[in-house]
């Protein structure tokens, strides 16, 4: 397994984490893997949960319930959509904002999945303090678990 690079930056009342990797599989099936919310438990153990809350493809404006070890459940709403390439969700609790996303770019024979957590608010300091060791635990988990998955070859997303 290729390595996953990891990044992380507190600047005043917001903390950031990222994570890339590079997966080995064609970016229509990365996509379809990422993408295909509800499933990601069946890949990462960092989700529990993963419910949507509407119906229809996932899009602007849908929400979705995730469960997560050792964390409250949280409502996501997705705020950007661009199929095929990206999506980003955010959630809102206790004074932090949570925005995370999840960015493809296709290169040669292999896939560049970067997952973006940044928590801003009056609170992301402490938060990012007493959390930021598990969050970055959880979204090295999930980029590994999307590697693992893509790179078997096996689109469950169908």
């Amino acid at each position: 397994m290729s390595a996953i690079f990891s990044t992380g930056r507190h600047e005043g009342d917001s903390v950031r984490l990222e994570v890339s990797t590079e997966i080995a599989a064609p970016p229509e099936q990365v996509w379809a893997v990422l993408s295909d919310v509800e499933r990601m438990p069946e890949w990462t153990a960092s989700m529990t949960r993963v419910r949507r809350l509407d119906e229809g493809p996932l899009a602007v404006g849908s929400t979705v319930r995730v469960e997560q070890p050792r964390l409250r459940p949280a409502t996501w709403r997705v705020t950007q959509y661009d199929p095929g390439r990206s999506f980003t969700w955010q959630s809102t609790s206790g004074g932090v904002t949570t925005v995370a996303s999840h960015e493809l770019v296709s290169h040669g024979d292999a896939v560049r999945v970067t997952l973006i957590v940044q928590q801003t608010g009056l609170l992301a300091a402490l938060v990012g303090l007493l959390a930021g060791s598990l969050t970055r635990r959880y979204i090295v988990m999930e980029a590994e678990g999307l590697k693992r998955r893509c790179e078997q070859g096996r689109d469950q997303s169908a």
